[in-house]
């Protein structure tokens, strides 16, 4: 059966996790005419979203109940599975023809599991995971890596446009978070290379922030430079990322790369240079706290 496009004042869309990247993409689909349950487990996190107009749910079930689309974006893999397949979970409540959408990211297989368990209530899916951090959520700029059926991306993409400005279908289920993993391991090494020559340059004397100036624009340039360098040397540790959820993609891309017998040395270094991360205290911090613990690897004291 065609899906009709999705429709502002008309179509109904539920919301599951509310946290730094979940509220600023509910609040632009909102802001483009779509009425919203939401659903948090700190139901504080979901105030700015009721304060804009949105009806707050009890539960994942309840959220589908109400809803024609059904997004979810929280922490980590057992936690999808709670909110989308659990006894009280999306599934529970959602109708035939329903739409939910993981942008959590997550597991390859989880996509299959959750597509054939959804397929036997006539219910659709996507996995549709994000990048562009909570700078990229605030201002609906996102990369959106879409796996799942064509039919139903093309029905969604509406609302997929109000979140991020580079929207790509990748293919079946589970090539979304595929999409994901390439993403993450290329950020790992990048992260690495970032910290430690902030760290050098720190060591070294020079004014960084000058040294920002010069190595920003040329091949040195990245997104992490861009954003995460500023932020290092104003100290700035607070969450656009957690420390411990690019832990939890890390090991899923190792997992993955293991089943596709794949050896990925410069990934699994980054892996345990995070853990170290973790292991000082920083696992709720901003994946730029590397810095930190490469500080502490080096005696640096600031």
């Amino acid at each position: 059966m065609a899906l009709a496009l999705v429709q502002p004042g008309t179509t109904r869309i539920g919301w599951v996790g509310t946290g730094v990247m979940g509220r600023w993409m509910c609040q632009h689909a909102m802001a483009k005419g779509y009425a919203a349950t939401v659903f948090n487990r700190s139901p504080e996190k979901a105030r700015p979203l009721v304060e804009l107009g949105a009806t707050l749910a009890k539960s994942p079930r309840e959220v589908a109940a109400a809803s024609d689309v059904v997004f979810a974006i929280v922490g980590f893999p057992r936690d999808v599975r709670e909110v989308i397949l659990g006894p009280d979970g999306v599934l529970a409540g959602a109708k035939p023809g329903t739409v939910v959408i993981d942008m959590t990211t997550n597991e390859p297989g989880m996509a299959l599991e959750i597509a054939a368990a959804a397929a036997a209530k006539q219910v659709r899916t996507l996995d549709a995971p994000v990048t562009g951090g909570d700078v990229g959520a605030k201002a609906g700029t996102l990369s959106i890596m879409v796996g799942g059926d064509e039919e139903v991306a093309a029905a969604v993409r509406p609302l997929f446009e109000a979140m991020g400005k580079t929207i790509v279908h990748h293919g079946p289920d589970g090539a979304g978070h595929h999409a994901k993993m390439v993403n993450q391991i290329l950020i790992s090494s990048t992260m690495v290379a970032v910290c430690e020559a902030l760290l050098y340059g720190h060591k070294a004397g020079l004014d960084m922030t000058k040294v920002l100036q010069s190595v920003s624009v040329g091949a040195a340039g990245s997104k992490a430079l861009e954003v995460l360098g500023p932020r290092m040397l104003a100290r700035n540790f607070d969450p656009g990322f957690y420390v411990e959820h690019f832990i939890k993609d890390m090991g899923i891309a190792l997992a993955e790369a293991e089943r596709m017998r794949l050896s990925l040395p410069g990934l699994a270094l980054a892996k345990q240079l995070f853990e170290a991360t973790r292991a000082q205290g920083h696992g709720r911090l901003g994946t730029q706290a590397l810095l930190l613990a490469l500080e502490h690897l080096n005696a640096v004291v600031r």
